[in-house]
């Protein structure tokens, strides 16, 4: 009899008893919204795996030389601004009595998250919750405390490993890929804001990716599960009781959770942690090049038709990208097999290859791709030799030369010699044309273009005299082009591309 009469005889129309989702679901529709509310419940899961999950408190002796200084008080409590404002006014009473006030030492707490990868006695947590510290006590669920030594530690992605005795195995977590986390998957934080104990929240990732301009690999996990102050160094979790992501900083007016809280992915973590824990040290991979980002107006410039890959801004005398042949004005496009979408990426592909691995890098050069075999250095070292070469004095015999002025794209520009070098502090050797005066209203000054900052070359073109450079302008604008790239260096010998309009 069709529809109607099955539903009559062997499924009963829905009734007021049955509710608002029995009648979604008699008439087809998608329960989608109220599903998504999330997992009924997270109890077993915090349970599994909050013995893993500890505080640190770390702590140090400084020298305080204000007048009533605040005792020794820990941080990362609710009561911090109470504090600071009740000793701030005892200091501003005392500030009529002319005695110095001899200094003394104190001591300084802060309190912070961690959690245990090994049954031994592996403890992980950020770099900024250790930092300096003289004495590192790991505090667990069940009130045990253990003294902690620091095996190694790495400021660029803010992890710390540390070691205890324990006298039976701890309870441990593992990493899971973080790579395979989704905009919207399901994440659990463990950890001990504002000094209360373990605390759990939950929450979803809202963000992949993020750069938060805190370091050379940013990359963080963003999530709306709840991280104050005082989790930081606590383990984010997936709905398998994997640590996704070590919890780091978070985006707030207030300094409490506002629901944009970062972590640190797994895949960045974990192999920093390996190294440290094998050499104590990180051992990054050295590329030796200074790079910046590919905008429309470069690619359009380098006719590489979409904004991509890394600009070689710069190569270090004495890394392994020169004698590998890579130059100023490369796009790197390729690294090791894989394609680099931005300058952002690069560094990150490069820190985690091995050292003294050859790789092949593929960059655009005069619109053509070309693949450069280098045999990567180690980045520890080439930071060690930038220190020493900044260390060293510049100086020497000022070449004699006339300045002649030429004018174009808003600015003024001379040839360097004595006059120029003199006038603007440049360094001895330096090459280029010197930019002399810059007209306020033009793009030049909106890109930052100053006096004293030297044109190396133009649309990769090497430039030494005034008028060689206004030469160049002009030919490009005959040949219709809307930019020009600029090859600039600063009065400390910094470089970079700039792309200006041909107007």
């Amino acid at each position: 009899m069709g529809s109607a009469s099955i539903q009559a005889s062997g499924a009963r129309a829905p009734s007021r008893r049955l509710g608002m989702a029995a009648a979604v679901l008699a008439f087809g529709l998608s329960l989608t919204p109220t599903l998504a509310r999330g997992p009924d419940s997270l109890a077993d899961l915090a349970e599994s795996v909050s013995d893993a999950v500890v505080n640190i408190s770390a702590s140090q002796t400084v020298e305080d030389r204000r007048a009533g200084a605040a005792p020794n008080l820990p941080q990362g409590t609710p009561f911090d601004d109470l504090f600071e404002e009740f000793f701030r006014r005892r200091q501003q009473q005392g500030e009529g009595n002319n005695a110095p006030t001899p200094p003394r030492q104190r001591r300084s707490n802060s309190l912070g998250s961690g959690f245990v990868i090994d049954s031994a006695g592996i403890v992980i947590t950020n770099n900024h919750v250790i930092a300096d510290a003289t004495e590192i006590t790991v505090i667990f669920t069940n009130g045990d405390k253990l003294k902690a030594e620091l095996i190694g530690k790495d400021a660029k992605v803010d992890v710390a490993v540390l070691r205890v005795k324990p006298e039976k195995p701890l309870k441990a977590v593992k990493f899971g890929d973080s790579e395979k986390m989704r905009v919207g998957d399901w994440v659990m934080a463990v950890g001990n804001p504002f000094g209360l104990g373990g605390t759990v929240t939950a929450g979803i990732v809202s963000a992949r990716n993020r750069n938060i301009q805190s370091g050379p690999y940013d990359n963080y996990i963003q999530t709306d599960a709840s991280i104050n102050k005082g989790n930081s160094g606590g383990p984010l979790f997936n709905m398998n009781g994997e640590v996704i992501g070590i919890n780091t900083a978070i985006l707030s007016p207030s300094g409490g959770s506002v629901g944009i809280g970062f972590a640190t992915p797994s895949a960045t973590v974990t192999p920093v942690i390996d190294q440290l824990q094998k050499y104590g040290e990180t051992r990054r991979g050295w590329l030796g090049v200074r790079i910046q980002s590919v905008d429309d107006t470069i690619a359009e410039s380098l006719g590489l038709g979409k904004a991509r890959g890394a600009l070689v801004a710069g190569v270090d005398d004495k890394g392994p990208a020169k004698p590998a042949g890579i130059k100023s004005g490369d796009v790197i496009v390729r690294f090791d097999g894989k394609d680099v979408p931005d300058s952002n990426t690069l560094p990150k592909l490069v820190a985690v290859a091995p050292v003294d691995k050859d790789v092949t890098v593929t960059v655009m050069r005069n619109g053509k791709e070309v693949d450069i075999k280098v045999k990567l250095g180690r980045l520890e070292d080439g930071e060690k030799l930038a220190a020493l070469d900044n260390n060293k004095e510049n100086g020497g015999p000022a070449a004699p030369g006339r300045s002649v002025v030429q004018k174009a794209l808003g600015m003024e520009f001379a040839a360097v010699n004595a006059d120029t070098r003199k006038r603007f502090n440049l360094k001895e050797g330096a090459e280029g044309v010197v930019v002399t005066s810059v007209d306020p209203n033009s793009d030049a000054a909106e890109k930052r273009i100053a006096p004293g900052y030297r044109i190396l070359e133009i649309n990769q073109q090497a430039v030494s005299k005034p008028e060689e450079l206004a030469k160049k302008i002009e030919e490009l604008k005959q040949q219709g082009r809307r930019n020009a790239l600029l090859f600039v260096a600063t009065p400390q010998d910094d470089k970079s591309f700039v792309p200006l309009p041909l107007k």
